[in-house]
């Protein structure tokens, strides 16, 4: 899609639709809805007055009302789309709001498109001063550029619903305002993209996305971006004593891919970051296809777990965004990438492995290879000298028992980098929930033959016990472990984004690091 923005006012504009954002205004929990639309404009309010006055629109988020040949406007047809109520507005609703609007384009058969940028002091008692022009002005982007992609990519008869252009229209404002303006919109054009590649990545059929695909898109990747990228296959993992990454791959005809993406901030001269500057390390787990292995999944939803590497696309487009957003800062992203197959060669229940930190490990399922994989990446990216860690994986059935599919799972052995965290999410709309990795759950993973075992003594707390797991191999390490199971795929539409994949953790993670550029 080709997004512009322009400054001028909306109601001149000509286009085939305009959307219009509305917010509810109303004081207290049993108050009829009182419905304000974000704008200046004279010309559009009075176009959807009589509409909005009827009652019939509520302005509840993902709410649209269509209005044809409205007067006094350029535009063939208005849709306003309501953000919820005015006071506690968040990034959240903006962003679905946008989306929203780009996704009522489609079934009208729309090409071409604007969305009227909000306007705060459109409101008489009521301002967003948590929500600063620019930051609107990046997530109206974001939630549109997301909104538009479908993901029915390889039918041969498909329907071309695509929204080709989008201007985003902001009345004439203050030099200083439209530079705010423009600054957001070009990081939003940015993410967008990133999350974009990272949902194109987890859509792909594990028979197309193999390990040595996915090493082949990130390094296109960042050679487009200007990133160092190293592709190794099984060579590297056994030279690199990697046993338990090369436990899991063993089993499948295709060879693992261990990817190693490196940004290094550029600055000016006679300009170094200090010498205790953070190091971060973005690790993902990339199993392009999950049988399950020997300890196989049953047959039902399967098909599914093409999007077991949904964890390694956030990290791939992640390091796409920070190699164009620039923080002053290193960051090395790390992605283990293997197929879990049931082959004759396939690690087994009972087996021990040797992780590159030379601990040993008692295989009960096969089916828990996330954490396996993981455990090497970790340890690598220390090795590599990263100060801090993040890891995203689709990695237990247990957190989407535990926290559904609103909340990711957050578990962190560090204060200061969960706070980071939490910070980052105020930009990026995404939720988690933390949940504990305290030692008072160690003895769930003690093993009677090895250092630990894959899973836990029992059923209970499966999604803790993965993260204790994980949390043996990253020690004193600041460290953020991010369980996506129940978020990274939508399997109904909504009115903002298609089924599919999310791209969930992404814009989190790159505000993280954002949260460490000096």
């Amino acid at each position: 899609m080709d997004t512009k923005l322009l400054f001028q006012d909306a109601a001149g504009f000509q286009t085939p639709l305009l959307a219009v954002f509305a917010v509810d205004i109303a004081v207290g929990k049993d108050a009829e809805p009182l419905v304000a639309l974000l704008t200046t404009s004279d010309s559009v309010a009075d176009s959807a007055a009589k509409v909005l006055a009827s009652g019939e629109f509520k302005a509840t988020v993902g709410e649209t009302l269509l209005l044809h040949g409205p007067n006094g406007l350029k535009t063939e047809r208005l849709v306003v789309v309501g953000l919820g109520k005015a006071k506690g507005l968040s990034v959240d609703e903006v962003r679905k709001g946008a989306g929203t609007a780009v996704r009522a384009a489609k079934p009208l058969g729309v090409r071409e498109m604007a969305i009227a940028f909000p306007e705060d002091h459109a409101l008489d008692d009521e301002h967003l001063e948590t929500l600063p022009c620019a930051l609107l002005s990046r997530v109206l982007v974001e939630g549109a550029e997301v909104a538009e992609k479908d993901w029915d990519t390889y039918r041969s008869e498909r329907k071309d619903r695509s929204v080709r252009s989008l201007s985003v229209i902001a009345k004439e404002a203050e030099k200083s305002t439209r530079a705010e303006i423009q600054e957001g919109f070009d990081a939003g054009v940015i993410v967008a993209a990133a999350q974009n590649f990272a949902r194109s990545l987890v859509n792909e059929p594990g028979n197309v996305l193999t390990p040595t695909e996915l090493g082949k898109r990130a390094a296109a990747m960042c050679s487009e971006m200007g990133l160092k990228c190293e592709v190794h296959s099984t060579a590297k993992l056994l030279e690199l004593k990697m046993g338990a990454f090369a436990a899991v791959a063993q089993g499948s005809e295709q060879p693992p891919a261990l990817i190693v993406m490196t940004y290094e901030p550029k600055l000016g001269k006679g300009e170094a970051l200090a010498k205790d500057a953070p190091v971060l390390g973005l690790v993902g787990k990339g199993i392009t296809f999950d049988t399950g292995g020997i300890s196989i999944k049953p047959g039902d939803g399967m098909e599914k777990m093409k999007y077991d590497m949904a964890g390694a696309a956030a990290m791939i487009g992640a390091m796409q965004a920070i190699a164009q957003l620039k923080p002053r800062v290193k960051v090395i992203g790390v992605v283990c990438s293997a197929e879990n197959m049931p082959d004759g060669k396939a690690y087994r229940p009972g087996d021990v492995v040797t992780a590159m930190s030379g601990k040993t490990i008692e295989v009960i399922n096969t089916d828990a290879e996330g954490r396996l994989v993981l455990a090497d990446g970790l340890h690598y990216a220390k090795t590599l000298g990263c100060t801090h860690l993040i890891d995203a994986a689709t990695l237990t059935g247990a957190c989407v028992v535990a926290l559904g599919i609103v909340n990711v799972g957050l578990f962190s052995n560090d204060e200061g980098a969960w706070q980071k965290f939490t910070d980052a999410t105020k930009i990026s709309g995404e939720k988690f929930w933390r949940l504990p990795c305290t030692d008072d759950y160690k003895d769930q993973i003690k093993s009677h033959i090895a250092d630990m075992r894959n899973t836990g003594a029992n059923r209970w707390g499966g999604a803790i016990s993965a993260a204790m797991f994980l949390k043996e191999f990253v020690g004193e390490t600041p460290w953020l472990h991010l369980d996506i199971a129940g978020c990274a795929w939508h399997d109904e539409n909504k009115p903002w984004i298609a089924n599919g994949p999310s791209g969930v953790a992404l814009r989190s993670i790159l505000e993280w690091v954002r949260g460490y550029s000096d």
